[in-house]
C-alpha cells in the first residue's frame, strides 16, 4: 500500500527517518528552502502533515478490519497504482517533478538500484499491512519504535558505519521500553508481531539501500520524485503477489463491500502524505520533525484507544514513554539535548520569577503524573468492569464512532 510511517506510502516514513515521509529517499545535501516570511506557519505543514500521516494509518485499519476487506496487498496495490498515475500526470503537467530531470536515471541503474530497493521497499509494506489484520494500531506504533534500531543494525551490516557500542548503548532504551510495552499488550498475537518484525526488518533493508544509493551527489530526489521512480516498480511487483495470493478469492462483492468511493479517498489521502512531506521537510528542521514524529505515534495511539476500542495497559504507556525518550535522545543526540533543555531552563526561571505560584502548581502537577505513570506501569491491572466502564463512556462521548457496525 502506499505508508509512517508503515501502512507506509499510507503511513510512516517520517518514522524512520524522521518518516513517514512515506518514500524517505531524501538526500541529506539537497538544499532546503528557506521558509517564505509572511507566508504560512510551519505549525500548519505539521499539522497537516500529522494529520494525514494518522489519517492513512487509521483508514487502512478500518478498511482491513472493521469494514472486513481482508486483502492487504491488494490494498497496497492499488496505493502504488494510484501513486503512479497521479506522479506521472504532475510529472506531465506541473513542474512540481521538474528535478528529476537532474537525476541520470537510465535503463541499467533503474534495474540496479530502483527495482532492488523496490522489492524490498513491497515486502515491507505486505508485511506491515498484514500486521494490520492481527495487532491493534497502539500496538503496532509502539513495535514500530525499533525501526531506527533495525536501521543501526543494518548499516552496520551493510558496512555503511562502522559499529559503535556507545550508540547500540543508547538505543537499547528503544528496545527495553518496547519490550516492557510488549509485555503489558492486552491482544498480544504472535503471527501478528512476526509480520511486524519482517516489516520492520526489511524497511531498515531499504533504508539502508537508500543511504547508500544516495551516497552519490547525482542521486538527489525529494519524496515526490522518489515515488514517481519507486511507485512503478513497486506496483508491478505487489500486483504480482496479489494476483497469486488474493486475487483468486476475491469477489466483486468485496469490492461492493467497501465501496469504490472509499478506495478512491483512501488511496488519495495516502498520496496527499507525500505530498505533505515534501512541504513539510522545507519548512522545518530535523528536531521538529522528530518531535512531530513522537507526537503523532502518541496521538495516533490514543486515537486507536477511541475509535477502536484498543485496549492499553499502564505497564504499555509505561514502556512506550521509554521507547519514545530513546528515540528523541537517539535522534537528536545528547549535545542537542543539552543545549534545548538549557534554553528550556533559562525560560522557566524567569517564568518562574514572574509567576511563582503558578510555577509550583506546574511542578506539583508533573510530579503527580510521573508518580502515577510510575505506579501504573508497576501495577498494571484493574477490575475490568471499570475498564469496561471507562470505554463505554469515551464511546458514548464521540456517538459511538468506531463501533463494529463501521460507523
Amino acid at each position: 500500500m502506499a505508508s509512517d510511517e508503515k501502512v507506509r506510502t499510507s503511513g510512516e516514513v517520517l518514522r524512520a527517518e524522521a518518516s513517514v515521509p512515506v518514500l524517505p529517499v531524501v538526500n541529506p545535501a539537497v538544499e532546503k528552502p528557506s521558509p517564505a516570511q509572511g507566508g504560512v506557519h510551519p505549525a500548519v505543514y505539521i499539522a497537516v502533515w500529522i494529520s494525514l500521516s494518522s489519517s492513512v494509518i487509521l483508514f487502512n485499519k478500518w478498511i482491513l478490519d472493521t469494514a472486513g476487506f481482508k486483502f492487504p496487498i491488494f490494498l497496497t496495490t492499488w496505493h502504488l497504482a494510484f501513486a503512479t498515475l497521479m506522479t506521472q500526470l504532475m510529472a506531465r503537467f506541473t513542474n512540481k517533478l521538474d528535478s528529476r530531470h537532474s537525476v541520470p536515471m537510465t535503463g541499467r541503474v533503474y534495474l540496479r538500484a530502483i527495482v532492488p530497493i523496490g522489492l524490498f521497499f513491497s515486502l515491507s509494506l505486505i508485511f506491515g499491512n498484514l500486521t494490520y489484520l492481527y495487532l491493534s494500531v497502539s500496538f503496532i506504533q509502539m513495535l514500530k519504535a525499533t525501526t531506527p534500531v533495525a536501521v543501526l543494525l543494518t548499516s552496520w551490516i551493510f558496512g555503511l558505519t562502522p559499529p559503535n557500542l556507545r550508540t547500540l548503548g543508547n538505543v537499547s532504551f528503544i528496545v527495553i521500553g518496547v519490550i516492557i510495552a510488549s509485555a503489558g499488550e492486552l491482544k498480544f498475537v504472535l503471527i501478528g508481531v512476526i509480520f511486524q518484525l519482517f516489516g520492520i526488518m526489511f524497511e531498515a533493508i531499504r533504508l539502508t539501500m537508500v543511504q547508500r544509493l544516495l551516497s552519490s551527489a547525482e542521486f538527489k530526489m525529494d519524496p515526490l520524485v522518489s515515488l514517481y521512480y519507486f511507485a512503478p516498480a513497486c506496483a508491478v511487483m505487489n500486483g504480482i503477489v496479489a494476483l497469486v495470493v488474493e486475487i483468486p478469492r476475491m469477489t466483486m462483492a468485496d469490492l461492493y463491500k467497501v465501496g469504490f468511493l472509499v478506495l478512491l479517498a483512501n488511496a488519495m489521502v495516502a498520496f496527499l502524505l507525500n505530498v505533505s512531506v515534501v512541504l513539510l521537510i522545507g519548512r522545518t528542521n530535523a528536531v521538529v520533525l522528530t518531535l512531530s514524529g513522537v507526537l503523532k505515534d502518541i496521538l495516533l495511539v490514543f486515537a486507536s484507544m477511541i475509535i477502536f476500542r484498543d485496549p492499553v495497559a499502564p505497564l504499555q504507556f509505561f514502556g512506550y514513554s521509554i521507547a519514545l525518550g530513546g528515540l528523541v535522545y537517539y535522534k537528536l543526540g545528547g549535545e542537542k539535548l543539552k543545549e534545548y533543555f538549557g534554553g528550556f531552563g533559562k525560560q522557566w526561571t524567569a517564568y518562574s520569577s514572574r509567576h511563582p505560584a503558578m510555577s509550583k502548581f506546574v511542578i506539583f502537577g508533573m510530579a503527580l503524573f510521573v508518580i502515577l505513570v510510575i505506579m501504573g506501569g508497576l501495577f498494571p491491572y484493574v477490575p475490568p468492569e471499570y475498564s469496561q466502564s471507562a470505554v463505554a463512556k469515551v464511546s458514548n462521548a464521540f456517538g459511538g464512532f468506531g463501533s463494529n457496525t463501521g460507523v
